[in-house]
């Protein structure tokens, strides 16, 4: 070999060598600044596809990597192995955020069900708020906007991410109050301009619970106004509809108009066709839901999996009788001759969302949670008449709750079944050491639906049961940075076994955690691990900031 061969031989080799040391320092310090590193898992990616096996590296709160990585280094491994591995569930309807700093330990509710992100304000929001107003516990002092009221929970940290929508109760009685009066033009625009505040600090879209006082009292026209506010900023309209039972259609027919002349997309919360004589609406509803889609309106709903509802027991008292405020109508439950008057409306009219029809006229339908007993059975047991009792507990300070018994499986198969119905809990975190009842959804709706709906029933896939609990969802919250095990995501994330996760909560016995979630992380952070909270807060508050149209 001639010198010029040798030299050019000797070059090639050691500019080789150089970037093999190069290449190989630079792996070894990316392998080092890597936090997390979940191996051997069966990941369920979130997108509906089949599960494949691999590792997921995590650095900074963010999936940088997922394939194999079998001389991969990193401050925490977990072996997955025989495991799935999913991103982290949804709470399309997780009411409250506060608690999660005034009661910290209610989290684990979420967390055991796998849950990492709620989406929060149905019935009331955080926002807008008199500052002046006594804080609730765990914050030094109060808040006006939604913006002043995000910087609060970063400051005092949380575990789990929430996401907010803006209520129109809300603002009703911020500038109405709970009276049965339309608004006047100042008042309406108040209104707008609380919606659009909450939107530029955040919030996600703008809510109704139209079945109760005062959101019932408005006009579909004043509900379009303010979802108009919401749609410039692509925000979306969330709607508990004003009927969900023989009027369903046309309470859907409501939000399809308000989706349409606001130009907003469309979700309607927990889904259902109560009462017996309706259970056939729910396939004509989600029917046409999929008709305003091809219609080129974005049109969406959740449920939870169970055939009893939550609601308040004073709902069974048609609207109109709050419509000078509950304080001017309750202390005349006292009355018998009032009570008589409601019993034979009650018994009689149909032309209103009477959940005592919907359960079958049937006070044994009518379960109370923090009795653990049915109306029925709590008269029994006093022996008194049962509308007695439904009037009595009406008429206490405190809201009571209560589950009717109005659905039936076939429509929550219908609904499971369906791409575009992901799901809810409908329930604040709930720490059992300070609650006495609850609905079972809170602590099992997720966990249900992966033991009964995918493990023992077979109704949908794992695959897209999960696409239902991830990438579902966080499409419909425009969060787009979550709901996907993918390189760039955001890092949370569920570990569990599918032949272990169970549901433990029942109506008689609500306040228990689910099992075989084993591990929960969130930004990253592991806030469950091997099945023992950590006390973490990594949970963040997503802001929802879209310029306006």
């Amino acid at each position: 070999m001639s010198v010029n061969k040798k030299r050019h031989c000797f070059w090639q080799c050691l500019v080789a060598g150089a970037v093999a040391l190069l290449v190989t320092t630079w792996y070894a310090l990316r392998q080092e600044t890597v936090d997390l590193i979940i191996k051997n898992g069966r990941i369920v990616d979130g997108s509906g596809k089949g599960a494949f096996t691999g590792d997921i590296a995590v650095k900074d709160g963010i999936i940088i990597e997922v394939g194999k990585m079998s001389a991969s280094k990193a401050q925490r491994i977990i072996d997955a192995k025989g495991r799935v591995v999913a991103p982290g569930f949804i709470d399309m309807m997780g009411q409250n955020s506060h608690i999660l700093v005034s009661d910290r330990a209610s989290a684990e509710s979420k967390i055991r069900q796998g849950i990492t992100t709620l989406l929060v304000g149905e019935c009331d929001s955080a926002a807008p708020r008199d500052p002046a107003g006594v804080a609730p516990v765990g914050f030094d002092k109060g808040w006006s906007s939604f913006a002043e009221y995000f910087r609060l929970l970063e400051e005092k940290k949380i575990p789990i991410n929430v996401i907010h929508n803006v209520c129109h109760a809300t603002l009703r009685t911020m500038v109405i109050g709970d009276k049965d009066e339309d608004p006047t033009e100042e008042q309406l625009e108040r209104m707008k301009g609380y919606v659009e505040q909450a939107m530029k600090d955040g919030c996600v879209g703008f809510s109704t619970a139209l079945i109760y006082p005062p959101t019932s009292y408005a006009k579909t026209e004043e509900l379009v106004e303010l979802a108009k506010v919401a749609g410039q900023y692509n925000g979306v309209y969330f709607a508990h509809v004003r009927n969900e039972s023989g009027q369903l259609l046309e309470a859907i027919e409501e939000s399809v108009r308000i989706g349409r002349e606001a130009e907003t997309a469309i979700h309607i919360y927990h889904l259902k066709a109560a009462g017996q004589d309706n259970w056939p609406l729910m396939a004509r509803a989600l029917e046409r839901l999929a008709e305003v889609r091809r219609g080129g309106i974005e049109a969406t709903a959740d449920i939870y999996p169970y055939i009893r509802n939550g609601i308040g027991l004073r709902s069974f008292i048609h609207p109109r009788h709050y419509a000078q405020g509950q304080g001017a109508f309750l202390p005349k439950l006292s009355d018998p001759e009032i009570r008589r008057q409601l019993r034979h409306e009650i018994e009689t009219d149909t032309d209103w969302e009477n959940w005592y029809q919907h359960v079958g006229k049937n006070w044994d339908n009518v379960l109370i949670p923090s009795r653990g007993k049915s109306v029925q059975e709590v008269a029994d047991e006093h022996g008194v008449d049962a509308w007695d009792v439904f009037f009595d507990l009406a008429q206490q300070g405190v809201r009571e709750g209560v589950n009717p018994k109005s659905m039936n499986e076939e429509q929550k198969h219908q609904a499971l079944r369906d791409p575009f119905v992901c799901f809810d809990t409908d329930a604040s975190p709930v720490n059992p050491a300070r609650s006495r009842r609850t609905h079972p959804r809170a602590f099992g709706a997720f966990s249900r639906v992966l033991a009964k709906y995918v493990r023992q029933e077979k109704v949908i896939s794992l695959e897209e049961a999960i696409r239902k609990m991830t990438s579902l969802p966080a499409r419909i919250l425009r969060m787009d940075e979550w709901g996907m095990i993918g390189k760039g995501k955001r890092a949370d994330m569920v570990i569990f076994d599918p032949e272990k996760v169970q549901d433990k909560a029942t109506f008689t016995d609500p306040l228990q955690f689910s099992e075989g979630i084993d591990y929960v992380i969130v930004s990253g952070e592991v806030v469950l691990d091997e099945g023992q909270i950590t006390g973490a807060l990594p949970g963040k508050v997503i802001r929802h900031n879209r310029k306006r149209r």
